[in-house]
């Protein structure tokens, strides 16, 4: 009898327990609902704050346009100098690879030929190269600029002494028609735009090259 009464009071003391906590679990969730019904809903972007972000972004990409326009000049003198110092390396490499005297022709203000010379004298030279300026650069001589840091002379836009024939031997040297070293500078930019001004000169005993930038006070490699 009293085996029986003990088992009943444990299960009365169990199904207590589980009274318990099945109110302590919906309680819970209850709470839990009503903290998450008490939160505001998510707040989105209204439309003047849209326009705004627009509107900075227009002038951002303003500010790069006026930046692009105005270094332009300046990028398209630098590619000018590449052309010519690429076309003048050239000269002196094909002479040296070839074995053979190259010229250098200038055409106008805007292009520079190399052409080997043929055997014998006074046969047609075969034209090997073709650089003409892009984007307007042309050969120009602006008010103003000072010879270059080599000193080979500043009276024209191509200036090599005045000699008719420039040409590499097949040793590299850079020399006029009765075989002397010359030395020479091109001078070349954007016309009227003086911060374009760039130079190329050669050394004609080694048939060296440098390039130069002009900053409107002197020249800068």
């Amino acid at each position: 009898m009293v085996y029986g009464v003990h088992i009943s009071h444990r299960i009365s003391r169990l199904h207590e327990n589980e009274t318990r906590l099945f109110k302590s679990c919906v309680g819970g969730g209850t709470m839990k609902r009503r903290e998450s019904a008490g939160r505001p809903p998510a707040r989105g972007f209204s439309l003047v704050e849209v326009m705004i972000v627009i509107a900075i972004m227009f002038i951002v990409a303003a500010m790069a346009i006026f930046r692009i326009q105005g270094a332009l000049p300046g990028i398209r003198a630098n590619t000018g100098m590449n052309q010519v110092m690429s076309t003048v390396r050239s000269g002196r490499e094909l002479a040296i690879a070839q074995r053979r005297n190259i010229q250098l022709v200038f055409i106008g203000n805007n292009e520079i030929q190399l052409q080997q010379i043929n055997l014998p004298a006074g046969a047609a030279n075969t034209l090997l190269q073709d650089m003409i300026f892009e984007n307007q650069v042309q050969f120009v001589l602006m008010p103003g600029v000072l010879d270059t840091p080599d000193g080979f002379g500043a009276t024209r836009a191509v200036d090599f002494g005045g000699s008719p024939t420039l040409m590499w031997l097949s040793d590299g040297t850079f020399v006029d028609a009765n075989g002397q070293p010359l030395n020479g500078t091109m001078y070349f930019g954007l016309q009227n735009q003086a911060a374009t001004q760039r130079a190329v000169t050669i050394l004609g005993s080694t048939g060296r090259v440098r390039g130069y930038k002009w900053n409107g006070v002197r020249w800068i490699q």
